[in-house]
């Protein structure tokens, strides 16, 4: 509609001797102003030495010569807004659709495109912190929406398996090896295991300097895998990490297509750096090799390091390398990260311009905010954080003491916690742009009522509760809505306007690599719903417009549904 709408504009416009530089229509504030406004006037007249009214006018006078099937009327508004008002038929054919497709919303905008997202990126021996929660929550909800609009999405986490870390964790566990965990005890006892050798690990190095050198030779032992009994130790904590990290990806509703530990890619990478050493990319500084970013308005980072290991930088190369060789016809390749990292990658992907130029071409690193809690920004080396799982832990004691009341079988319960909760978090991430702090209040998370996920999920299911009424009373008979009738002069409310948008918001979500789009608009479509619902009867066996009426909400279960999918929310059948 949209679209037809702006084609027949652009013609009046232009009938009118002006340009269409700027033009666009968008939606109105206020529904008494139309369903579609334009200051196209406003724009072009002082061009042609009208006043913006006097534009409008002639503007209104060109379209309504052939104004199509769709528009009812246009008005001029203020100064020179030109307001469209859009037959009612249109929207009460949009809920018929609607009603016959599960898939409502899908476009074909990113058809024939195939992306990359590298996002999480949790480090083995290390807790998943709520960075890593947030990077996944993004990540998953960005590749989500890429699917919806037709691309084809490979899904890619990248584990720091190695590093000054990894050493810190096994000194940890070298000290406490009377309690090292055999190997049938459960996973939840290993992972508690290697978080309070990590712990230990990290306090000691930054408070003993004798601690510090040994934790050093651990990690180049490691690297150089030299200590066969270390290897061991390594490969068990390795082993017991990813296997944990599973269990979370699962509750999180994500499935990596290629796992790819850092261990992996060390070698190509530091292979790539001295070839393009020899090539002058790199160049040797005090003992190193850096690159001088400095030469291209960035900043330096050393690639080798003077003890001669390789950096993250370094990896990165590597990763690259694997990333090229995983997908050879990718059309885009992205990295959700914390901005923290923005810096850094302007360098990596500077570097890589000269190593794998097509490559650096299509890549691009999204940078989310920080999630912070009353007492502000909190550290994992003395332990003190909240990591991600505590954070979901303690949301799902919440959900649990809200809904203890609730009559329902201990598996419904369980049901409803977990996707309540998750919920509450994902939409408390999503719901603004991607960049960000968020701070991230535990009581107004949880709500079954305003700006919340749970708020969603509710509306959700108390559409899916009138559908099941409807059908049990015989109001609506299976999936074909083409036949329901409406009064003459039956009025379409804020709902039904809302459901048109839907393919339009999730081609922008897309477009801009902004979930915050679809937050926003289910959040906006929920409240109009239960405003509409709360206004009369929706099942109303004695009112001729209660199929239509029943096919409206049919429409909102079908859009909350796919759109909170697209955040990574799954909807409770009960609440």
């Amino acid at each position: 509609m949209k679209q037809q709408l702006l084609e027949d504009l652009k013609k009046a416009v232009l009938a009118c001797g002006a340009g269409v530089e700027g033009l666009k229509v968008d939606y109105p504030e206020n529904l008494e102003y139309g369903d579609f406004t334009t200051n196209i006037a406003l724009i072009q007249a002082k061009k042609l030495g009208l006043a913006p009214l006097d534009l409008a006018k002639k503007i209104v006078a060109e379209f309504n010569k052939d104004k199509g099937q769709s528009v009812d009327k246009v008005g001029i508004a203020g100064p020179g807004f030109i307001n469209f008002y859009l037959k009612p038929g249109v929207f009460v054919e949009k809920v018929k659709e609607i009603g016959g497709e599960e898939d409502y919303g899908q476009v074909a905008a990113m058809k024939g495109q195939k992306i990359m997202v590298d996002f999480t990126d949790p480090n083995p021996f290390k807790e998943f912190h709520i960075g890593h929660l947030m990077s996944n929550t993004i990540g998953e909800s960005l590749c989500r929406i890429f699917e919806f609009n037709g691309a084809q999405v490979v899904r890619v986490c990248y584990q720091g398996d190695v590093g000054l870390h990894v050493a810190k964790a096994l000194w940890g566990m070298i000290q406490n090896r009377k309690n090292f965990p055999e190997d049938n005890a459960p996973l939840s006892e290993k992972i508690a295991f290697l978080g309070s050798a990590y712990v230990l690990g990290s306090q000691k190095y930054e408070d003993e300097p004798k601690v510090t050198e040994e934790i050093k030779e651990i990690n180049k032992k490691v690297f150089e895998k030299s200590d066969k009994e270390l290897n061991e130790m390594y490969e068990k904590g390795r082993k017991w990490s990813l296997e944990h990290f599973d269990e979370i990806y699962a509750k999180l509703g994500t499935k990596f297509d290629h796992i790819i530990p850092e261990s992996s890619v060390t070698a190509d990478g530091q292979k790539i750096v001295e070839e393009f050493l020899a090539k002058g990319v790199f160049e040797k500084s005090e003992g190193a090799v850096i690159f001088d970013g400095q030469k291209f308005g960035l900043h330096t980072r050393v690639f080798i390091n003077s003890q001669g290991l390789p950096t993250y930088e370094t990896k990165d190369m590597g990763l690259a390398k694997r990333k090229v060789e995983l997908e050879k016809d990718l059309t885009a390749s992205i990295i959700v990260t914390a901005n923290e990292q923005n810096d850094y990658f302007n360098v990596i992907f500077k570097a890589l311009s000269f190593i794998y130029p097509d490559y650096a071409q299509i890549s691009k690193h999204i940078g989310h905010g920080m999630l912070r809690f009353a007492s502000g920004k909190m550290s994992s080396r003395k332990g003190n954080v909240i990591t991600g799982e505590m954070m979901i832990e303690k949301v799902e004691e919440m959900v649990a003491e809200k809904i203890k009341d609730r009559n329902y079988s201990p598996e419904v319960k369980k049901e409803i916690i977990e996707k309540v909760a998750i919920g509450a978090i994902k939409y408390s991430i999503l719901r603004q742009a991607i960049g960000g702090n968020i701070i991230f209040d535990f009581d107004k998370s949880i709500s079954f009522e305003g700006d919340s996920g749970p708020y969603l999920q509710y509306s959700y299911v108390r559409a899916k509760s009138i559908i099941k009424k409807a059908e049990d009373l015989g109001i609506i008979k299976g999936k074909d809505s083409s036949q329901i009738k409406i009064s003459p002069d039956y009025i379409p409310a804020l709902t039904e306007k809302l459901l048109a948008r839907f393919p339009e918001i999730v081609e922008r979500a897309a477009k801009e690599n902004a979930p915050h789009y679809i937050v926003t608009y289910l959040t906006e479509l929920a409240a109009a719903f239960n405003g509409w619902y709360a206004e009369g009867k929706i099942v109303n066996e004695k009112d001729s417009d209660s199929p239509y009426k029943v096919a409206v909400t049919k429409g909102v279960m079908i859009v909350l549904k796919n759109g909170l999918n697209l955040l990574g929310i799954k909807v409770p059948e009960n609440m």
